[in-house]
């Protein structure tokens, strides 16, 4: 029989813990993760904010998790229900480390911890989660008795969504825009409670979709990145499309709600790299001169905006983890992912899908036409989505990818994976999953033709 700790061991990944609840993640793991994050944090914190997802175990196990902490003498400030990015908020407010349980798209039957230290700086493998992980495994399993501390830690109850909704306010202003009809698809989410605490009051009609809090997710999971979970809010606006009642935009989160996708009037999606491209001309109108951040499967839309606007455009590789890390080297006000992540400096440098939603409901109220236009020059290049392919070998794979490229005359650099520049100017990049064999394929090009034909070349190459 497999061990608690060694279950541990399995689920805890690069940047958060995330297994099955009553087998790989119980409310003994989440006690035994108090109890080390505890003892992590020894000499540098004295108090941790705490807050969790509408999932049916996450009350629980964010209990065991504080009750882990206070045993240690660690004060707890439970902040209840919250979004991923309410609690970056809280951590930033405050100067405090935090966790927040969630799995965020997972399906029910999962929950997890995100964890950070005080200002929302993220804890990693490389940075503490290890270490938690390696201590909670070994209390689990008995190798390590911890003796709780002489005076034990308060838990102490206190709502952050007024202070998150007005700090978000503040940052971008709405109060001045033309009305707006927006749709929001809150999969049943965390956006269900936040979306009306941030935007009620503003001079938008609200329609909701799945505003419920129901972590079975009975609609659709809360996953927009997958499109077949944006057809439901994509067939509300094309419903509403050409009538009376048409709605100027869409917005969809995932089920921590620090996701949002962006869906147009006619219910069409708005790439998340046109989203990273409007933003980033928006704050740097604020900043001239500033850095922003772009990942490199990103739209060559977004480092020839951030250039066409006085901006230092710098690409790095895919993940949460390079992007606040380049913040913190560069100096950067702004950075956006292709899987609609989205980091601002004004948010303690963490990743927020509301405030970038707040942006473009911003930059469409301040103007008269439609979301679809306002985005049409930022719009400049076809893009293929991200293609998984499984292969038997993945490095030979790649070095097929690389012989393909000098072949074609193309340049190659290997920040994340293999990124090809062919001589016309489209491009691909090939990255393999740090979990399965599979290879991830992005291309772009000018055209739709020219997409297809390159991506499907590539794909025949990958899948031979």
């Amino acid at each position: 029989m497999t061990s608690p700790g060694t279950k541990l061991r399995a689920i805890a990944k690069a940047y958060d813990v995330r297994g099955l609840v009553g087998d790989e993640f119980t409310t003994d793991t989440a006690r035994a993760l108090g109890v080390a994050y505890a003892r992590l944090l020894a000499g540098e914190a004295t108090q941790v904010v705490i807050a969790y997802d509408m999932r049916e175990s996450s009350p629980g196990l964010a209990a065991a998790f504080a009750d882990g902490l206070a045993s240690q003498g660690m004060d707890v400030l439970d902040a209840g229900l919250g979004s991923t990015d309410l609690l970056y908020y809280a951590s930033g407010a405050l100067d405090l480390p935090g966790a927040m349980f969630t799995a965020s798209h997972n399906p029910a039957i999962y929950n997890g911890i995100k964890f950070c230290r005080a200002g929302a700086v993220p804890v990693s493998s490389e940075t503490g989660l290890s270490t938690v992980r390696d201590e909670a495994a070994e209390i689990l399993d008995g190798g390590l008795t911890v003796e709780p501390a002489a005076t034990r830690g308060t838990i102490t109850q206190r709502s952050m969504v007024d202070g998150y909704a007005a700090f978000l306010r503040n940052l971008v202003d709405l109060s001045g825009i033309r009305p707006l009809k927006v749709v929001v698809d809150a999969g049943n989410g965390m956006a269900g409670y936040t979306v009306p605490e941030v935007l009620g009051g503003l001079p938008l009609d609200i329609v909701p979709m799945y505003f419920e809090l129901d972590g079975s997710f009975p609609n659709h999971e809360a996953n927009p990145l997958d499109p077949k979970n944006l057809v439901d809010l994509q067939d509300t606006l094309k419903g509403l499309y050409g009538t009376d009642g048409q709605a100027d935009l869409g917005l969809a989160f995932d089920g921590d709600a620090d996701r949002c996708f962006v869906v147009d009037e006619r219910g069409e999606p708005v790439s998340p790299s046109t989203i990273t491209a409007l933003v980033a001309q928006r704050e740097l109108a604020k900043q001239p001169g500033s850095t922003i951040l772009y990942n490199l499967i990103s739209s060559h839309a977004v480092p020839e905006v951030i250039a066409e606007n006085g901006g230092t455009a710098v690409r790095t590789r895919v993940g949460h983890s390079f992007i606040k890390a380049e913040m913190a080297r560069t100096g950067a006000i702004f950075g956006g992912e292709h899987s609609a992540h989205y980091y601002f400096a004004d948010f303690y440098k963490a990743d927020t899908g509301m405030l970038a939603a707040l942006h473009v409901m911003a930059a469409l109220g301040t103007q008269d036409g439609s979301l679809s236009d306002l985005v049409a020059s930022y719009d400049r290049y076809t893009a293929s989505g991200e293609i998984n392919s499984r292969v038997a070998d993945v490095p030979a794979k790649l070095d097929e990818i690389r012989a393909y490229a000098s072949e074609h005359g193309a340049t190659v650099d290997e920040l994340d994976g293999v990124t090809v520049e062919l001589p016309d100017g489209n491009w691909f990049n090939v990255r393999a999953s740090n979990t399965e064999p599979l290879l991830r394929l992005n291309v772009e090009a000018a055209t739709e033709a020219g997409m297809a034909a390159l991506r499907d070349e590539v794909l025949a190459l990958i899948r031979a």
